[in-house]
């Protein structure tokens, strides 16, 4: 491995301090690992160690002091957020490689930078490595930060200024490989901004949320100090690189593929909450559907939440007038790939909460909701008895007599019931529709069996769903189609 090399370069009239890393050998550099500090006092000489790691596994290594800090001129309290990406950009135009991806590293507020930068390269940026980071509100972007009692510091101070930060857009629509590294203990960023961050990543990027439980904010500093994370948290942020990081998840669904078969076309499907969903066109014009759980908490339980749909649908493969996906494979603890997977066919149609077709469709659900509570499958087929969704500690309810009448009913047993089939999800946003009017509206599909288990028929409407909406319905919409269901029910079971 070459030694680190020391870089001054200008911009905007300032001299910046940086070095730069080649693993040497006349290889080709895997990437260009581009490595942004902290604010305050931070610098690039923190980093050092984290540099030479990203250099030890092959790639081109960059670390600069933006101006203020370290070793480069300025003054901190002319810089700013808008400056920070443009002195990023200058150097990364100059001293990256241009035939190789970009890797971003950024620490705390460089959390910000680096969502510029992945915003300005675009697929350039094959992955992202995000270390207790900060977004922050549009109108910081372009105030010097100043002396710490400025617009600058009212703006972030503002209590929730930054759930409208345009970095988290960013963020949702990255699809390449993603880090986020979250310290035990951090009093600088607050919680609800690094779940903010957490939940973006995973909207469709490869994306592990990794925690340091003995660690504090200045991750920096603990990545310095520590080598096995050090390493740990480079090999992470490399894996899969060529494949923006999904390269164990495409071998696996190839090995699912008819022989000669291969994917042709990889796009995202609308909805999704839980999972990532993605539409695979094979390149004789089938189409397959890709469930994929990358949240932290979806991840932990994936496999039971997997191994269940999975079971669900071989099951319902067999049953007459519930339209549900055949399951092609599933990896439900992603031992071979890279997330939970699950791969079926993509069921036809569209999710339907408008007010066109309303009272048809509802008719169409009632009569669906039960068809699905008939299936009689096997005593020993049987899904798991259903679990309550919350309890009365857990209810947050607005305040009055009523909420306190209604939380005292959960707290009883339940009553004696008949046991029936569940899907225990059912609502508009699981069901698909084709077709329209009186004549050819119909339901073609049925999704999302996670969670389907044996109980009293009234579980499939009492859901919370309904009440506040789906998918941007109106809630007055979504209240609708929860009474014509309950009422309906009784008519077509």
């Amino acid at each position: 491995m070459s030694e680190l090399v020391p870089f001054a370069h200008i911009v905007d009239g300032e001299r910046l301090s940086g070095l730069c890393g080649d693993a040497g050998g006349g290889a080709p550099a895997r990437a260009t690992a581009v490595l942004l500090h902290g604010a305050g006092n931070g610098s690039k000489e923190r980093l050092v160690p984290l540099l030479e790691e990203f250099v030890a596994h092959g790639c081109r290594a960059l670390a600069f002091d933006f101006s203020g800090h370290g070793e480069s001129t300025g003054l901190l309290r002319e810089l700013s957020l808008r400056r920070r990406f443009e002195q990023a950009v200058s150097v990364i135009d100059t001293h990256a490689r241009v035939d190789a991806p970009l890797v971003l590293v950024g620490f705390s507020m460089s959390g910000q930078t680096v969502a510029d930068l992945a915003r300005h390269y675009g697929h350039r940026v094959a992955a992202l490595g995000l270390c207790a980071p900060a977004v922050y509100a549009a109108e910081a972007w372009d105030v010097p930060f100043g002396e710490g009692n400025g617009r600058f510091s009212a703006i972030i101070r503002r209590a929730g200024s930054w759930r409208t930060a345009p970095a988290l857009e960013v963020l949702r629509a990255y699809e390449g490989r993603a880090v986020l590294a979250v310290p035990g203990t951090d009093e600088v960023i607050p919680p609800a901004v690094t779940e903010a961050v957490s939940e973006a990543l995973a909207r469709r990027a490869q994306f592990t949320h990794w925690e340091l439980p003995d660690a504090e904010h200045r991750l920096g500093l603990w990545f310095r100090d520590h080598p096995d994370d050090r390493r740990e948290f480079v090999t992470a942020v490399l894996t899969g690189l060529g494949g923006r990081g999904w390269t164990a998840t495409r071998a696996w669904v190839a090995k699912q593929l008819p022989e000669g078969r291969t994917v042709d076309k990889s796009t995202f499907l609308t909805g999704g909450w839980s999972a990532q969903m993605r539409r695979l066109t094979l390149d004789d014009g089938t189409e397959l559907a890709l469930r994929t759980f990358v949240k932290p908490f979806f991840r932990r339980h994936a496999p039971g939440l997997l191994a269940r749909e999975a079971e669900i649908l071989t099951l319902l493969a067999g049953q007459e007038g519930v339209p549900a996906a055949e399951l092609i494979g599933v990896d439900a603890t992603g031992e071979h790939c890279d997330h939970p997977s699950l791969l079926m066919s993509l069921l036809p149609g569209r999710i339907r909460v408008d007010e066109e077709d309303l009272v048809a469709r509802v008719d169409l659900l009632a009569a669906q909701l039960a068809r699905i509570h008939r299936v009689v499958p096997a005593t020993g087929e049987r899904p798991r008895p259903y679990q309550a969704w919350t309890s009365p500690e857990q209810v947050n309810a607005p305040e009055g007599a009523l909420w306190k009448r209604a939380v005292d009913v959960i707290r009883r047993d339940p009553p004696p019931y008949d046991g029936c089939f569940l899907h225990r999800d059912f609502h508009p946003g699981n069901v698909l529709f084709m077709g329209s009017g009186s004549d050819g509206l119909r339901i073609s599909g049925v999704v999302d069996w996670v969670e389907t288990s044996w109980g009293p028929a009234d579980l499939d409407v009492a859901l919370p769903h309904c009440p506040q909406g789906v998918g941007g319905a109106p809630a007055v919409l979504a209240g609708r189609l929860n009474a014509y269901v309950t009422g309906l029910l009784k008519r077509h079971s």
